[in-house]
């Protein structure tokens, strides 16, 4: 593949716009959560790498319901006897919602660090599979990206549920497998789909090749692909959420 990638000028101006707008939109929450913690601490990180991607929609969520889970609503509401805001005034559908963000950040994380990491050290693809597992370098990397974004989405989910439960470490663990691997899996497969359908069908056909990882066209794709993993996880999370087997946020 060609280092120059000639997209169309659309194309590079509305990518740079929603990086742009997906980055002002994470740095606002960013401020918001520092100002205003969240009660369940890993919801600090969570909202802003939600933004990144799901810009004006996420920074609407988090003003809409994100505020009735900060520390000080839990405070008031504790020294009333009553129960958390976000408990009684969030829906479930946006409870879902929630869940699914905190998987997918954990996910957009991951692949963001995969995908760099193989870009810079082509030797990493190779170790996973690259060469001699699979002809196409994608495949290798999407196998670290998948391998990041478990690892972290492990981690955001034990520390959602440890201190929610009160659980034992090793207990946290396995809570934390059962509630995170079904909608990671789910997130993965829309956000791998459509950076197929991106990457092998739409950008050849607009720039004659692939866009690499150092384009503002990959990331504006990884972007939409985001979103994408966003929908394919929801109704899994859905039945997470409703089952109890992932918590109410």
């Amino acid at each position: 593949m060609s280092a120059a990638f000639a997209a169309p000028g659309w194309l590079h101006a509305v990518s740079i716009a929603a990086l742009l707008l997906g980055a002002a939109c994470a740095l606002l929450l960013s401020v918001e959560v520092v100002r205003h913690p969240q009660h369940m601490t890993v919801m600090n990180v969570v909202w802003p790498v939600s933004a990144l991607f799901g810009s004006v929609a996420v920074v609407w969520a988090y003003f809409r319901y994100g505020r009735l889970a900060t520390m000080e609503a839990h405070h008031r509401a504790k020294e009333r006897g009553e129960k958390p805001p976000n408990m009684t005034g969030t829906p479930f559908v946006v409870m879902v919602g929630k869940g699914a963000l905190h998987c997918g950040s954990g996910c957009m994380l991951g692949d963001v660090a995969a995908e760099w990491l193989a870009f810079l050290v082509p030797a990493v693809a190779v170790w996973f599979g690259w060469q001699w597992a699979f002809e196409e370098k994608m495949y290798a990397v999407w196998a670290l990206d998948f391998v990041f974004a478990y690892a972290l989405g492990i981690v955001f989910q034990y520390y959602a549920i440890v201190p929610m439960r009160g659980l034992s470490p090793g207990e946290g663990l396995v809570a934390a497998l059962k509630a995170d691997t079904l909608s990671l899996i789910a997130w993965q497969v829309g956000m791998y789909g459509l950076m197929a359908l991106v990457q092998f069908w739409l950008f050849p056909r607009l720039a004659g090749q692939r866009a690499p990882v150092n384009s503002v066209e990959f990331w504006f794709a990884m972007q939409l692909a985001m979103v994408a993993g966003y929908l394919t996880s929801y109704p899994v999370n859905w039945w997470l959420v409703g089952s109890g087997i992932k918590e109410r946020m």
